[in-house]
């Protein structure tokens, strides 16, 4: 940072570059058939570095991700295109056919939120009282029922929560870095597993025939229509990808204010959010177009374009991780730690009992902790054909997110009482 506070890079131009140039240096090594390369990204998926490389140009003052409207533009635009683009190939009959144990680990990751964050206050309570205190607005629990409403939809019932629970604003910002770290840590971990799955599978003891058999098909079925691309085709996937992007825009610009006004009793749902339509609708858009002949984008690299946007919406996820926060309100963050570590244990003993593939428990998290800017992420790091899988459970995630954050709001003001 520069003595005025301001980091070293403003211009989001400039910033998109960087991130660029990380993001074609990471690509090439790991595609590299150099067996140091080799060697170092069989310890360090390649996702990983996406997601930590960014970061560090915030965390060492380069870039000042709270000025920066790029995971905005990420989040906004890319990312509701890259469903589209991700959908339209879905074979949605063979989806269905992957069970219920994909539903069973996100409920499971749900009540881990929600009985996590008043078991973290009881265990913290008991090593340091002074961590989960405070009084009126200042009072921790309150900001906490902010994480609860991030970690079981996302930011707009994140936002509920504040307006329900009226922590003071320093406190939500406070909760909003231990929320963000938390989970990215988290976040890495998942991604480390992905590499490690088979091993994890074997460990869970679990039958991924189900998610092989939707990859094997999407795959050939992506290789039966396969060919070399032409700037024609392109421009046609652009156009499908971006175009009902802007329409979902368009309709949720519509939609949200609607209800807020005429129903806004949907608002415990997120129904009130134009986030939550816009992923919505362009999830719907993509899976309305799975059963046209716009499949067929597939064979022109749909897919892969979809994929390259969803790879610069972790780039610019990264971007929004300081490590050094941690070090500000220590208590805090052990306090979130100790939440999360609930509800992966939960996570882990429920898959070791239905013998769960770890992509379902990998997914089911994300889905409640990252909402649709991250599940669809970790569902296409196993493979760009399951990330659909992880939109409709994040959906999911946004419809229970405020109920499922209040209840767990109610529990943690019983427990400090």
């Amino acid at each position: 940072m520069h003595k005025n506070g301001e980091a070293l890079i403003t211009n989001d131009a400039i910033v998109m570059g960087i991130l660029m140039i990380l993001l074609a240096f990471i690509f090439k090594t790991s595609s590299s058939n150099n067996p140091m390369w080799k060697k170092f990204y069989k310890v360090f998926p390649m996702l990983l570095l996406c997601y930590f490389l960014p970061s560090l140009l915030t965390t060492f003052g380069v870039v000042d991700p709270d000025k920066s409207q790029l995971y905005f533009m990420a989040s906004r635009y890319l990312l509701p295109a890259s469903l589209v683009l991700l959908t339209l190939s879905i074979d949605l009959k063979e989806a269905f056919k992957l069970g219920p144990k994909a539903l069973i680990m996100f409920m499971t990751g749900t009540v881990g939120v929600i009985i996590g964050g008043p078991l973290a206050i009881m265990i913290v309570s008991m090593i340091s009282p002074e961590t989960v205190g405070g009084a009126g607005p200042e009072a921790v629990w309150r900001g906490m029922t902010t994480i609860a409403g991030s970690w079981i939809g996302g930011s707009a019932n994140q936002a509920a929560m504040y307006e329900i629970f009226e922590p003071s604003d320093r406190l939500y910002s406070i909760m909003i870095t231990v929320d963000v770290i938390i989970a990215e840590i988290w976040m890495a971990f998942l991604l480390i597993g992905v590499g490690k799955s088979e091993y994890i599978d074997r460990f869970f003891k679990s039958d991924t025939s189900a998610i092989q058999h939707l990859q094997d098909k999407m795959h050939d079925f992506s290789q039966k229509i396969a060919k070399i691309p032409m700037t024609s085709d392109l421009m046609l996937i652009l156009g499908v990808g971006l175009g009902i992007t802007g329409l979902c825009h368009f309709l949720a610009d519509m939609i949200a204010p609607y209800i807020a006004e005429h129903a806004p009793f949907l608002d415990r749902f997120s129904l009130n959010s134009s986030f939550f339509w816009l992923i919505v609708l362009a999830t719907s858009f993509g899976l309305g177009l799975s059963f046209t002949k716009a499949r067929n984008l597939e064979g022109a690299g749909a897919s892969k374009i979809g994929t390259v946007f969803i790879y610069i919406l972790v780039a610019t996820i990264g971007l929004k991780m300081d490590i050094l926060k941690i070090f500000d309100n220590p208590g805090l963050f052990v306090l979130g730690g100790v939440w999360m570590s609930i509800h992966v244990v939960l996570l882990v003993i429920v898959a070791k009992i239905i013998k769960s593939p770890f992509f379902f428990l990998a997914v089911g998290s994300k889905a409640n902790i990252g909402g649709a800017a991250s599940a669809p992420v970790v569902a296409a790091a196993f493979h760009p054909s399951l990330a659909p899988v992880g939109v409709l459970l994040a959906v999911l995630g946004y419809a229970l997110g405020t109920y499922g954050a209040w209840l767990c709001a109610i529990l943690m003001q019983v427990i400090v009482k």
